[in-house]
């Protein structure tokens, strides 16, 4: 098998990993509310938690994938996830839940590292940004559809079909990268983490650039996920705020989602963004902004044009991230790692912040949604401090 019939197939197994990773993580927060009790604080804490052991487990996936092999630390990973969606299934009790979220963490974190990796390997400076497009593309709306059909699923299946099926899923990634190995043709190597020789491209030839925006990008990604995860594990609440079902809830809060496929498919296509700071930092100020609108707002046709802008910004900043992690590395593994750290370096402090708020104003319902808006503002500094320099 050639290396770009090897992508396709890569593709096809991101897609299956984002759609099970959405269905449990998204609906988590639902289960918990649901079954045992948990509010807005309890769901932030929980993320929280998930954030930490990501960025973690993230920063050593990565070189572990770059190390031991791309395949392996796939089959690793994904069986760590099913035996993570088991115990969920089975267990009774609050702790059983904290303990399959965290098996959860540590096996979808050495997923994504690879999955980056893989799409990467291989690729000229000319190929490079379509099959990051493409890969964008493809998790994004895998994302998407697990929280706009979850709702609907769990609906018609019962609470158990969110574990379930993300297992199914899993379990069929491992069977299909099974035999996609068994029909590779190319030299082992070229899938296990060695290093891919990709030119510079001229604009850029002595680095410098790359590296900085790399910089701030990788500063600015972490607050996007800030952003994203005070959102995520909120959506029960802003879903009871508007009397909507889960299967409401599902189509409703998916809106940003799908927005930020959309515009992953436009900053695939159209590349004039690449190394021009000016798109990074209205990006990062038309977040904050509808951040604090999505929270904070309840009219549904704002709430609409909020989660449209939102997932226009957060997938601006995210692209940068994985564009210049990938253009200024020979090591994909290894920052990929890096870049999904930084992502969990986000998910970490996002809903830390929001809980630590509601724990000293918990009379205000905003103080989260206020709170987080101040630290997002914080990271503009950052990077006209790193443009500067």
């Amino acid at each position: 098998m050639t290396f770009p019939a090897l992508k396709r197939h890569v593709f096809l197994l991101e897609a299956l990993n984002g759609f099970a990773s959405s269905l449990y993580f998204n609906y988590i927060f639902f289960f918990l509310r649901e079954h045992f009790g948990f509010g807005a604080k309890g769901n932030l804490l929980f993320c929280a938690a998930n954030g930490l052991i990501y960025a973690i487990g993230a920063f050593y996936g990565g070189k572990f994938a770059q190390r031991r092999g791309y395949f392996r630390a796939l089959t690793i990973g994904w069986w760590t996830v099913i035996a993570s969606q088991l115990i969920a299934l089975f267990s009774v009790s609050v702790t059983g839940q904290w303990i399959a979220m965290i098996v959860w963490t540590l096996g979808i974190c050495v997923t994504w590292p690879t999955f980056e990796a893989l799409t990467c390997e291989g690729e000229s400076v000319a190929t490079l940004p379509r099959k990051v497009g493409i890969y964008n593309v493809v998790w994004s709306v895998a994302f998407a559809l697990g929280l706009f059909l979850g709702g609907t699923i769990i609906d018609t299946l019962t609470w158990k079909s969110m574990f379930i099926v993300p297992a199914c899923l899993h379990f069929v990634q491992i069977l299909l990268l099974r035999s996609l190995g068994r029909s590779v043709t190319k030299p082992w190597s070229e899938l296990s983490g060695a290093p891919a020789t990709v030119s510079v491209a001229p604009e850029h030839a002595d680095g410098q650039l790359n590296k900085a925006f790399l910089r701030m990008a990788w500063l600015a990604n972490p607050f996007a996920y800030i952003a994203m995860n005070t959102v995520i594990p909120l959506i029960p609440q802003v879903a009871a705020n508007l009397h909507l079902s889960k299967a409401g809830a599902g189509f409703f809060c998916s809106i940003w989602m799908f927005a930020r496929t959309a515009s992953f498919f436009a900053l695939w296509k159209w590349t004039r963004w690449h190394y021009r700071f000016g798109w990074l930092l209205a990006s990062y100020a038309l977040m904050i902004a509808s951040f604090a609108a999505i929270l904070m707002w309840t009219k549904f046709p704002l709430l609409v044009a909020a989660q449209v802008v939102f997932g226009f910004a957060v997938g601006l900043i995210y692209y940068s991230s994985l564009f210049y992690s990938m253009d200024a590395s020979d090591t994909k593994g290894e920052h990929g790692g890096v870049h999904e750290a930084v992502i969990g370096a986000g998910i970490f402090f996002g809903p830390s912040i929001g809980y630590t708020a509601l724990q000293f104003f918990p009379a205000n319902p905003n103080s989260s949604a206020t709170a987080v808006s101040v630290i997002l503002t914080l990271g503009i500094g950052g990077l006209l401090f790193l443009r500067k320099r």
